[in-house]
């Protein structure tokens, strides 16, 4: 059945003002033109247009994305038709009116998807020809351009920003990272790929720093801070420059009578109070030659001073290398050689000991010629002197010898600056405290003056010169005893004098600063300590010396004492008496402790005896070497040797009632003996290793069974015997090892 289809018919009923509009619509049809004027309002953007005027082709363009279906275009064409579709036209859009109207009145209008095309928009004159973007278009380009820019930054962000960063003398790796701004565990992976590990709190090196800062990509720029420094460049410095004394430095082979060629210039008797004879501190001396002056420095001569000596070489201006004519050249004389040239300083030679009856001064000549010192008779330019100090033969010429090289250098220096120079010995005296011994290089040192001495500081409470006496000021070349120190010095430390008490302490925490920072650096990871034995054996060491110079000689030389097996290991060394402390802390590490030239306190005595702490006593140097051998040979294993004596082979196995299995053997080589060491050899392999319980010849018991005899042989706790097992029998031999 066919569907029959029907129209709705639509009644209009409407007011007064739409009727006079849709009279002007049917008045405009009439007169055959191609256009309208309707009365448009645009509700979503709240304003009225009226009479706006459009043609067909323009509603035909319009009509294409509007709301006006392309069948009622072609019913335009009809006259018939043009009135009806007016009508209604005008009709939908009345009653949009007034739904639009009661939309707005009950909610507030709100400015939302005004970019959509409508008919009113398309119908504006201002927008004709211009087609609208949808929301959703507008959401997709809004999203493209939020990645767009997205993916630029990020671009941005990879590009290697380079950055120029500070490094410090010792910097930490936290800080390190914060100033390249980077992440701290980057810096970590890339020194454990260096072999070095490490934490963030870990302190590293100015070069260190500055490799890994290159490594990174950005521009290291070493940090200078303030600091003074000295050396003997700033001997010619001033306005003030005047003529000083000449610092000699006396230097040779352990005795071969330095400090005895020194009390016979002198006139006094300094080798007597030495132990043993033998120099064991730097001494420092001024003494008046033909109307001046000289200052004279002693270094000790054993090997374990080495360091004193190359102190003694740098500060000096002429050495005068003491050789014994009866002992010739020694290894600490030609060490002496070696300071003083590498310090580029002349040497003057001293032969001691020419009174002897074997004393040979040109054998000395003749070996020293080895080491380019040639004497002015074999037209060399070294001054020699064949002296005695027991005699006092030739003293006035090594003292002309002296006074000849100190006019060819020309020495000068500035007497009114501030005063520098360097620490030559320092202790501790119980009643006064620190004191340090100290050469003036430049600049005159007052009461009263700040200074600054390594990871010290203070103030000039007392001078006082090499004879005990107390002075007011010390000009260059002065040896002096200085009192104020907050603390003991080192040894080598420069000694400088500052403006005022605030600048003194300002270097003194830059340098405890960077003290601490040195002692928590890294240390870079080596074959060596990969590979390194964990159970070697250490002897724990408490030192306490006399004085800075000794204890940092003991120390270095127990630190030479070398093994596979077993090391001495330093936890402490200063100066001073032994104290209270020094007792707890050799208890609590079962420590040696080593008083050298010290005594302890009365507490500490006290201590040290209630808890059976031994306190060694030394006042010579290679006494303590000695004992500490001692102690690391007593924690070696022994040396254990074995000697073969014999061997038999087993060729059948008995069964005997009380003593179980017997090996019935044939002795090979040498003898088997009772209660002998013995191993059981199978096809190459060692079976047993223990004892020969008994040996039996012909059902009797033998103590012993040479070569080429059988035997019954029972080994202890073993019975698991077969044909063509060896049987060796040995000895073991034990020895003590030493150091």
């Amino acid at each position: 059945m066919e569907k029959k289809s029907f129209k709705k018919k639509l009644t209009l009923s409407v007011s007064s003002s739409t009727k006079k509009r849709s009279d002007k619509i049917r008045y405009a049809k009439s007169q055959n033109k191609n256009s309208v004027i309707i009365e448009k309002k645009n509700i979503r953007s709240g304003f009225r247009k009226t009479n706006q005027q459009f043609s067909r082709d323009q509603v035909r363009s319009v009509t294409k994305t509007g709301k006006i279906f392309n069948k009622d275009l072609n019913l335009i064409n009809k006259d018939s038709e043009k009135r009806k579709l007016a009508e209604q036209r005008a009709t939908r859009r009345v009653k949009g009116q007034i739904v639009e109207e009661k939309v707005i009145k009950s909610k507030p209008l709100v400015k939302k998807r005004e970019y959509k095309l409508t008919l009113s928009r398309a119908l504006d004159e201002d927008n004709l020809g211009f087609k609208s973007r949808s929301l959703a278009s507008i959401k997709r380009a809004k999203r493209k351009e939020n990645i767009a820019i997205s993916k630029d930054a990020s671009l941005e962000s990879d590009k290697s920003i380079i950055r120029n960063v500070d490094v410090p003398k010792v910097i930490t790796i936290r800080e390190l990272a914060n100033r390249m701004a980077e992440q701290a565990s980057s810096l970590i992976k890339h020194l454990l790929s260096m072999g070095v590990t490490a934490t963030i709190n870990h302190s590293i090196d100015a070069d260190t720093a500055e490799y890994l800062i290159k490594e990174f990509g950005h521009n290291p720029i070493r940090e200078e801070k303030i600091d003074i420094k000295i050396d003997k460049t700033s001997l010619s410095l001033g306005a003030d420059l005047k003529k000083r004394a000449p610092i000699v430095t006396v230097m040779g082979h352990v005795d071969h009578g330095k400090t005895s060629l020194l009390d016979s210039i002198r006139d006094t008797d300094v080798v007597s109070g030495e132990h043993g004879g033998i120099t064991q501190h730097i001494g420092a001396y001024q003494v008046n030659m033909n109307n001046e002056k000289i200052t004279f420095i002693d270094t000790p001569g054993h090997a374990a001073f080495t360091e004193m000596r190359a102190r003694g070489s740098k500060l000096t201006d002429i050495v005068v290398l003491v050789v014994a004519a009866d002992d010739g050249v020694k290894p600490q004389t030609v060490e002496a050689i070696k300071h003083a040239k590498a310090a580029k300083v002349p040497i003057v030679v001293a032969i001691s000991k020419c009174d002897l009856h074997e004393a040979n001064p040109q054998n000395v000549k003749n070996q020293l010629l080895e080491h380019e010192l040639i004497a002015e008779e074999l037209s060399g330019e070294t001054l020699f002197s064949e002296v005695s100090s027991k005699t006092k033969k030739n003293l006035d010429k090594i003292k002309e010898n002296i006074l000849l090289q100190a006019e060819l250098l020309d020495l000068k220096a500035d007497h009114k600056g501030k005063a520098s120079g360097v620490i030559l010995e320092s202790k501790i005296d119980v009643g006064r405290g620190p004191i340090s011994t100290v050469i003036i290089i430049n600049g005159t040192l007052k009461k009263g003056d700040y200074f600054v001495s390594g990871s010290t500081w203070g103030k000039i409470r007392a001078l006082i010169n090499d004879k005990g006496a107390t002075i007011e000021q010390a000009i260059p070349s002065t040896p002096v005893e200085i009192l104020g120190m907050n603390g003991p010095a080192k040894a080598g430390d420069d000694f400088i004098v500052v403006e005022n008490e605030s600048k003194a302490k300002e270097i003194n925490a830059y340098r405890k600063d960077n003290l601490q920072s040195e002692k928590s650096s890294l240390v870079f990871a080596t074959q060596d300590s990969a590979f390194k034995d964990n159970k070697i054996k250490e002897l724990n060491i408490i030192i306490k010396s006399d004085v800075q110079g000794s204890s940092e000689a003991i120390k270095t030389a127990i630190l030479n004492i070398k093994n596979e097996e077993v090391l001495p290991k330093i936890i402490h060394s200063d100066i001073g008496l032994i104290t209270e402390t020094d007792v707890s802390l050799a208890r609590a590490s079962n420590a040696v402790l080593i008083a050298f030239n010290v005594k302890p306190s009365k507490e500490a005595k006290k201590m040290a005896e209630h808890n059976k702490i031994e306190i060694k006593y030394f006042n010579i140097i290679y006494e303590v070497l000695d004992f500490i051998k001692s102690n690391l040979s007593g924690m070696l294993k022994p040396s254990i040797e074995e000697q073969i004596i014999g061997s038999a082979e087993v060729m059948e196995i008995f069964k005997v009632s009380k003593f179980g299995k017997v090996a019935g053997s044939k002795v090979m080589v040498g003898e088997i003996n009772q209660d002998s060491n013995a191993r059981l050899i199978r096809d190459g392999n060692i079976v047993y290793t223990g004892k020969i319980s008994s040996i039996y010849r012909e059902k009797n018991t033998a103590k012993q069974v040479s070569a080429g005899l059988e035997c019954g042989i029972i080994l202890k706790d073993f019975a698991d015997y077969k044909k063509k097992d060896i049987i060796e029998a040995y000895s073991v031999t034990t020895t003590e090892r030493r150091i």
